[in-house]
């Protein structure tokens, strides 16, 4: 996330989400394969709404509101190896009433040492595919 971008909300430190890398993440090189980050990315997103109360699966199911990816960019900084142990951190930088914008960090740990940093951008869309302008309906406690 760029220094100048503030949180709208954030799920960081303690609280972000751990993964442990396993053998089926690695290449044959050893180092994490590229996409399995895009992996981690959505893993941020699902528990940074679960830790305020919402879940992609209501989104869908209750509200029949989508967030396909529209824009990813990814910077790797270093590797990420055979059971080396990453947190996710995750924070929403961008809100309009038709889009969410997320930013992660990568981090081994527990040197807190920074993997990749990158950033998600994703219209709400209902089932037809149609853009829907609903972020006040499903965020409603975050400030834009």
């Amino acid at each position: 996330m760029r220094a100048e971008q503030k949180p709208l909300l954030q799920l960081a430190g303690d609280a972000a989400p751990l993964v442990r890398v396993t053998y089926r993440d690695t290449d044959r090189m050893g180092a994490v394969y590229y996409a399995n980050y895009l992996v981690w990315f959505e893993i941020g997103r699902v528990e940074l709404l679960r830790s305020i109360g919402q879940s992609y699966k209501d989104w869908e199911d209750v509200h029949g509101v989508f967030l396909p990816v529209a824009d990813c960019h990814v910077e790797y900084k270093r590797s990420a190896r055979y059971d080396d142990l990453v947190r996710i951190e995750t924070a929403v930088t961008r809100l309009t009433e038709a889009s969410i914008t997320f930013h992660y960090r990568i981090l081994r740990m527990p040197e807190g040492e920074l993997l990749a940093v990158g950033s998600t951008r994703h219209p709400f869309v209902a089932k037809d595919g149609r853009i829907v302008r609903v972020a006040s309906k499903l965020l409603p406690d975050v400030r834009r």
